[in-house]
């Protein structure tokens, strides 16, 4: 019961394969966090910025006035506001050609508002696939790392007369460990990959929405300038 379980000496006194395998799942451990981070800041800042543009869209003020804005931010406008950007500025194009029909007026909108949503839909999923991957190929690298070990530890034993648990209990509390890193970086990643996907569907959702509710002004505008 005294006996030394220090991961790390456990670690420095594991085998060069297992080492190789611990020294991947700790990279993947790594990578996995700096994703979760990154990605939860992405998102939080896209719904925080949804949320303000929705206020200011359904203020009342002009439609012109806020495209202007959101034009003059340095990132052209991320999210939903880069959706409306391009779904009123490829409306305001059209509309200046004579003789177009409303009917293909609101097509052009709605595809410009469509591109502009997968782009922003496929800007918040990066990434997300890497954290599905090692939350999935984790567990496996390390039961490979400990089977590997716990072959070695064995095959050890074949060179002494008499085997007993005492000479064969560190190789194997050696190799278990890479199932413990390899757990420790898979529980994170499939946590949050569920966590982010399902927040990923929820805004895309809301974009889904916020095109309904945009086609339906722009095609007001379009009925009135029609019969004006």
């Amino acid at each position: 019961m005294n006996s030394d379980l220090s991961i790390l000496k456990l670690i420095l006194d594991a085998g060069f394969v297992v080492k190789i395998v611990l020294a991947i799942l700790i990279a993947a451990s790594v990578a996995s966090w700096a994703i979760i981070f990154g990605k939860r800041a992405v998102l939080g800042r896209t719904r925080r910025e949804s949320e303000a543009f929705e206020a200011a869209f359904w203020s009342g003020g002009d439609l012109g006035g806020l495209y202007r804005n959101v034009e003059a931010r340095q990132d052209g406008g991320t999210g939903m506001e880069a959706i409306f950007k391009f779904g009123f500025r490829e409306f305001s194009r059209l509309r200046q050609q004579p003789g177009i029909d409303p009917a293909q007026l609101m097509e052009g909108a709605r595809r410009s508002m469509r591109v502009a949503q997968l782009r922003e839909i496929d800007r918040l999923e990066a990434h997300l696939a890497t954290l599905a991957t090692i939350g999935s190929t984790s567990p496996y690298v390390g039961l490979f790392g400990t089977v590997w070990g716990i072959m070695g530890a064995f095959h050890g034993l074949g060179s002494v007369q008499q085997a007993t648990l005492q000479m064969v209990a560190p190789g194997i509390s050696e190799a278990l460990v890479a199932t413990a890193i390899g757990l420790f970086a898979a529980i994170p990643a499939v946590v949050a990959y569920n966590r982010f996907s399902d927040q990923v569907n929820r805004i895309e959702l809301r974009f889904d929405t916020f095109v309904e509710e945009l086609s339906t002004i722009l095609q007001r505008h379009a009925s009135a300038a029609r019969h004006g």
